[in-house]
């Protein structure tokens, strides 16, 4: 992955990306405005204070943006020694969900860390890229083997089974995160056909082992007839009045308590009720713009740790901005996905974040032998 550069006379430049750091700053403070103006009404409603909501996700990305600027000041080579403790603490603290677990609109996701939630799945995300980086870094010639690769996914089989419990969204997630760094890293990609029809197989399985997951799938497919159908439809009601250019900032009728939890999984479709079609085609390229630079980070970075790092966090966020479009859209079944730096979510933002300062700190190693380079 890394591009190895022949020496000349002069001395290579240090190379930071700035573009990707105004990508993040900008879809922070977008998610901010967006999430400020989906929730003043329930916030002023349940809480007395139209800015509740924003507050809070305020002080996580204060948080969070100090995380970022210290974590790609630090080498990232740094975090190999820690990879394997991070995945086995976020194992244990997943699995402590499941029995101490606070529940929250009927989901079990969270620890209550005193004042604070705590979402260890938002913080299984970022270990499991930093340990599986570490892992197939290690072997990268043994990665054509098929045996290898299923070895590595096996590998992250306890964690995924472990979230899956509770929330199959972050399990889907983590185990698209653990299949594309592993196609990255071979160079044999029939393999994948293989992976892919055994885990549309079991996939299958896992769902109409439980009657709520088969039900979603009903759902989908016919949200009128259902009355856990009713956020779909009114999210579908959202997008579709906002026509090209929208309503306008803060103009938006779903959220005045037709549309549940607007704030979080379902901002988009007030984006795109506010915005138009315009607004959300933005955002979109927004992300596009973010993971363009992560791919140029990963194609130049200096070694295949370092690559295969924002190849992960890549993974995480194209995967999980994919989920939550297709969710408010209804082209898949209704998973609970947070849309990245802008639904509500403090553990969330707080290690997206993270992720970007390992993004950063990356393109610091990077060495050019001039400005035509990247």
């Amino acid at each position: 992955m890394g591009k190895k550069r022949e020496r000349t006379g002069s001395k290579p430049t240090r190379y930071f990306d700035y573009s990707l750091l105004f990508i993040i700053i900008f879809l922070v403070c977008f998610g901010l405005v967006m999430l400020y103006s989906t929730s003043s009404y329930d916030g002023q409603l349940k809480f007395d204070d139209s800015a509740y909501y924003v507050k809070k996700q305020l002080f996580a990305t204060s948080l969070g943006f100090m995380a970022m600027y210290l974590i790609s000041r630090i080498d990232y080579h740094v975090w190999m020694r820690f990879a394997g403790v991070a995945y086995i603490v976020a194992l244990l603290l997943c699995t402590a969900v499941i029995f101490v677990g606070q529940e929250y609109n009927g989901q079990k996701r969270w620890l209550k860390l005193g004042p604070l939630s705590f979402q260890p799945s938002e913080f299984a995300k970022i270990a499991v890229i930093l340990f599986l980086a570490v892992l197939i870094s290690r072997m990268p010639k043994q990665m054509k083997k098929f045996q290898t690769v299923i070895k590595v996914l096996l590998i992250v089989v306890p964690i995924v089974g472990v979230i899956a419990y509770n929330n199959l969204s972050t399990a889907i997630i983590l185990l698209g995160i653990a299949v594309v760094m592993s196609f990255v890293a071979s160079p044999k990609y029939a393999q994948f056909f293989a992976l892919g029809g055994l885990g549309i197989a079991f996939g299958s399985i896992f769902i109409y082992l439980e009657r709520y997951r088969a039900e979603r799938i009903k759902i989908w497919l016919n949200p009128e007839d259902y009355e856990k159908g009713y956020q779909t439809l009114q999210g579908l009601y959202a997008i579709g009045s906002g026509k090209l250019f929208g309503k306008g900032l803060g103009e938006s009728m779903q959220k005045l308590g037709f549309l549940p939890e607007a704030q979080n999984d379902m901002i988009f479709s007030i984006i795109c009720e506010e915005l138009g079609l315009f607004g959300a085609v933005c955002v979109i390229l927004l992300f596009l713009l973010m993971l363009w630079r992560f791919m140029v980070i990963a194609n130049n970075a200096p070694d295949l740790y370092g690559a295969l790092l924002v190849v992960g966090i890549m993974a995480h966020i194209s995967i999980q901005v994919i989920l939550n479009i297709a969710v408010v859209t209804n082209s898949i079944p209704n998973t609970g996905i947070t849309l990245p730096f802008i639904s509500y979510g403090g553990t969330s933002v707080l290690f997206l974040l993270s992720e970007m300062g390992l993004a950063l700190s990356v393109s610091r190693g990077i060495r050019l032998d001039g400005p035509e380079d990247l």
